[in-house]
C-alpha cells in the first residue's frame, strides 16, 4: 500500500475530518471571543475602572534603560521587560471563552430530548417456598 493511499484513508476517517472542522471552527470562535473582549467588554471595564484596565501594555522592567511610560514594543526593544499585561488579557479571554462554551453545552444538553426510560421488568414469580407459606397462611385464616 502506498503512502498516498494510506494517508488518504487516514485523512478520510470520520474522526479526523470532524477534528479538522472543530479546529477550524474553534479558531474562528477564538477570534470572535478576542474581538468581544477587546472591542466590547474591555471598554466597559475601562469605563467602570476609570481607564485603568488596559492590561495589554502593562510591564515591569527587569533590565535595561527603559524610559518611564514607554510603550511595551519600545520597552522590549530597549530592555528586558516582564510583559504581564498580555498574559492577563489572554487569561481573561480564556475565562470568557470557557464560560461561553459552558453555556453553549448547557443549552445543548437542555435541548436534547430525554431518552424514554425502558419499561420496568415484570416482577419475578414468587419462589416456591413463598407460595407454600401463602397457602399455609390462607388455610389458617379460613379456620
Amino acid at each position: 500500500m502506498s503512502i498516498a493511499t494510506e494517508f488518504k484513508e487516514f485523512a478520510m476517517k470520520g474522526n479526523v475530518v470532524d477534528l479538522a472542522v472543530g479546529v477550524i471552527i474553534g479558531g474562528a470562535f477564538g477570534k470572535i471571543v478576542d474581538s468581544m473582549v477587546k472591542d466590547l467588554i474591555m471598554p466597559i471595564v475601562n469605563l467602570i475602572l476609570g481607564g485603568q484596565a488596559d492590561f495589554t501594555s502593562k510591564y515591569l522592567v527587569l533590565a535595561g534603560n527603559v524610559p518611564a511610560g514607554a510603550p511595551l514594543v519600545e520597552a522590549q526593544k530597549v530592555g528586558n521587560v516582564f510583559a504581564y499585561g498580555s498574559f492577563i488579557t489572554i487569561v481573561f479571554n480564556f475565562i470568557i471563552l470557557a464560560f461561553v462554551i459552558f453555556m453553549m453545552i448547557k443549552q445543548i444538553n437542555r435541548l436534547k430530548r430525554a431518552e424514554p426510560a425502558a419499561p420496568p421488568a415484570p416482577p419475578a414469580p414468587p419462589a416456591e417456598d413463598v407460595l407454600l407459606l401463602r397457602e399455609i397462611r390462607d388455610t389458617l385464616a379460613r379456620k
